[in-house]
């Protein structure tokens, strides 16, 4: 059944409406001036997508260098195939998918956190903390198309389905959206299970079905045979017993504190506000908080877990911090002065909006602050609007035959994406001395045939000047090697 605790629909609720197109508009700043996939990932998921969808299988050819196949082996095949799957559905182009969609998936992540802080009286609140989740190119965020976007929106869904619907139907869904996690974005189920994991323990005394059901719910996935799952416990392991090195990208205090000292603040007030209030579902919130803190702090200051995990889970903190927030920024909204200092000061008339005086004066605060710096975040381009206009041509115009193509290697990824065809190398995320004789070859004028052929390279796409006789240019940018 679904527990007695209907939302609260007051005054107040229109108030989502604005908080939506903040969610939009924040996860589309980066895509404002430019058309194309942002990040490298998002890149090498179409270019992934679009492999799996040429071979019409779960199994598909590596599409970068032809270097065997990749299945369901692959942690986050599953986001190849739904969107894969829903852009041959809707036909949808690939460059709308990745602009606009990370957009409309915030937009339903933060209804859903809407949804959830709705029942406990800080609906609105909730949402547009959440709606500040960062998005940079060191740690990702709901800005880009990518896993952990949609991990945030069905972890989201979760925690509502296993707060709210003691049922057997809440068990089935949030089964489900734990199946989906791990075939998507595995660091995201392990950070539902961090999140949900107090609350089941709360839930034993008292309510031992639903506790039992929730554990089922997260646990019976993990333990079907996901391929993936058997060849990478071993590695798991090792990482939980071993110091990992830090990387610069990823420093939980300085994300927490871009993130936003107020909302970090207002969370703070939301804990102990939640605390007061009690129950178990007030609890749940904040202990499933301070779980993730937990496994945040103990990586950041003693190396030990599992990096990705970690990495990943910054994003679900900011996430939990924001709802907690939520929480905290009701209780300003309800600050009431004392009856004896209310008599003084001319009555409830004068105080009867005191508290949401000191709410809107946190937002604008906290809007203020937060929307400009998240419109000076940097992001790169890989490629521009030429580079796209010559990879569309190649992938018209030139057959099978030419099936290997050498250029820029930071280019490399969305020139697979894009013509389907197979590089010499691509810089993903370390530089390879393959990247540099890349580089060598196109400034020294493309003059080395023997090289092209020893490799296998029958395409050479560059803006420099190619003096090689043995390559013949078929259009701006796109050189063809005689037979």
């Amino acid at each position: 059944m679904v527990q007695n605790d209907t939302p609260k629909l007051g005054k107040s609720t229109f108030l989502i409406l604005p908080v939506v197109a903040l969610a939009f508009y924040i996860a589309f700043i980066p895509h404002q001036n430019y058309p194309y996939p942002l990040h490298i990932d998002e890149w090498l998921h179409m270019a992934y997508a679009e492999s799996l969808l040429r071979a019409g299988s779960t199994t598909f050819p590596e599409p970068f260098f032809g270097s065997g196949t990749i299945g369901l082996t692959q942690m986050e095949t599953g986001f190849h195939i739904f969107w894969g799957v829903f852009h041959q559905i809707s036909g949808i182009s690939w460059l709308t998918l990745f602009r606009y969609f990370p957009s409309i998936v915030l937009v339903i992540t933060v209804l859903s956190v809407y949804v959830l802080g709705q029942r406990r009286g800080f609906g609105w609140e909730a949402a547009l903390f959440a709606s500040l989740v960062l998005t940079t190119v060191g740690i990702l965020g709901p800005a880009f198309l990518v896993p952990m976007s949609l991990g945030l929106l069905l972890v989201s869904l979760s925690i509502f389905v296993a707060f709210n619907l003691n049922s057997l139907g809440g068990y089935v869904a949030l089964f489900l959206f734990t199946c989906f996690l791990l075939i998507i974005h595995p660091p995201s189920a392990i950070c539902l299970v961090i999140i949900l994991i107090p609350y089941i323990l709360l839930n034993l005394k008292g309510n031992l079905r639903h506790s039992l059901g929730v554990f089922l719910a997260l646990a019976v996935p993990f333990l079907a045979p996901f391929p993936w799952i058997f060849s990478n416990l071993l590695g798991w392991g090792q990482g939980l017993l071993a110091q990992q090195t830090l990387s610069e990208y990823v420093d939980f205090p300085r994300i927490l504190k871009t993130y936003g000292y107020l909302p970090v603040g207002l969370c703070i007030l939301g804990t102990l506000a939640l605390s007061i209030k009690g129950g178990r579902r007030n609890y749940g919130l904040v202990l499933g908080l301070l779980a993730l803190l937990l496994m945040l702090v103990t990586y950041f200051t003693f190396h030990y877990g599992i990096s990705i995990v970690y990495e990943r889970g910054l994003m679900f903190m900011m996430l939990m911090v924001g709802i907690v927030a939520g929480a905290g920024l009701m209780a300003v909204k309800d600050l009431h002065l004392p009856d004896w200092l209310t008599a003084k000061v001319g009555g409830a008339s004068v105080t009867r909006y005191l508290g949401w005086f000191f709410c809107l004066v946190l937002v604008g605060i906290t809007l203020y602050i937060g929307i400009p710096y998240r419109q000076s975040i940097p992001y790169y381009h890989m490629i521009d609007n030429e580079d796209y206009q010559a990879f569309v041509w190649i992938e018209q115009n030139l057959g099978k035959e030419y099936d290997k193509a050498l250029l820029e290697p930071w280019k490399a990824t969305a020139f697979t994406a894009v013509t389907g065809k197979r590089v010499y190398t691509r810089i993903h995320a370390y530089p390879k001395p393959s990247d540099e004789a890349a580089r060598s070859f196109l400034e020294e004028g493309c003059d080395d045939t023997d090289f092209l052929r020893a490799n296998g390279i029958s395409v050479v796409y560059t803006e420099k000047e190619c003096r090689n006789p043995d390559l013949v240019e078929v259009s701006e940018r796109v050189y063809l090697l005689r037979e």
